[in-house]
């Protein structure tokens, strides 16, 4: 991998696990020679996990939608800033510039981006590992989501594998490093139509 996008909020949150396991996300893709990826803000987690990265020699790309930098809160010391015209426009060149995605805890953008990541990987439009780091439990209840549409036959088994889990950012780094997809000729069965 060369380079992980990571998705996650722009604040903060209440609980201070979220902020350190940010700060141990972006420490230990930089200490790996991995670039990140994310959404060009200095704001909250997003700020963070850039600002981790940056300290410990990394490089750091942000891409940010026009309508949010004229509002300052693009970060001005990352290693390249790009300025998108749409949200839409943002997702797509994360994408193409990423090897990996990682979603820290967030809001609605994050659970959306992630989500857009992992429907894309179901279709076989991308075959790149994605993985949720569930910081004190956060994700627990998507992650009971995605077992119950497992067994409520609406997620094939092999795509709830798609979702990479850990609790600790080097072990969830470790799995996305050795993930190894597996293709599907057909991503619905006739009888599921």
């Amino acid at each position: 991998m060369r380079s992980i996008c990571v998705f996650c909020g722009s604040s903060m949150g209440q609980n201070p696990d979220y902020e350190k396991a940010a700060v141990e996300l972006g420490t230990a893709i930089a200490d790996r020679g991995i670039n990140l990826v994310y959404g060009g803000s200095h704001l909250g987690l997003m700020g963070a996990v850039a600002d981790a990265a940056l300290a410990a020699g990394g490089e750091v790309f942000g891409i940010i939608p026009g309508f949010l930098a004229s509002k300052e809160l693009a970060h001005q010391g990352l290693t390249r800033l790009e300025t998108v015209e749409s949200m839409h426009d943002r997702k797509a060149r994360m994408v193409e510039l990423s090897d990996a995605f990682i979603a820290l805890p967030g809001g609605y953008g994050t659970l959306e981006e992630f989500c857009e990541v992992l429907t894309w990987a179901q279709l076989g439009l991308h075959q790149k590992p994605q993985g949720l780091l569930n910081v004190a439990g956060y994700y627990n209840s998507l992650l009971q989501f995605f077992d119950q549409a497992v067994a409520e036959k609406l997620v094939r088994p092999i795509h709830r594998a798609l979702v990479i889990e850990a609790t600790e950012p080097e072990v969830l780094l470790d799995r996305l490093s050795a993930y190894q997809p597996q293709t599907v000729d057909k991503w619905i069965k006739q009888e599921e139509v």
